[in-house]
């Protein structure tokens, strides 16, 4: 199982695509999907540099009452 794994994991690295295939969406309709990848890593930076917020306040309230 172990050499069919590394053939499979070594297989997948020529089929990785370059930035040379961005300039292909210019004159296509597939600019709105470069846009919708765009706009998801910008929402996934965004949402990671925010961090986690509590959601509930009797949550935290529960958790110092806990700890006194």
């Amino acid at each position: 199982m172990r050499p069919i794994l590394a053939v499979l994991l070594l297989a997948a690295g020529p089929a990785a695509a370059h930035p040379g295939h961005l300039a292909g969406l210019a004159g296509h309709d597939h600019w709105v999907a470069g846009a919708a990848i765009g706009l998801a890593i910008a929402l996934g930076l965004w949402g990671a540099l925010r961090g986690e917020r509590k959601a509930d306040p009797e949550d935290e309230a529960e958790g110092e009452e806990q700890q006194a």
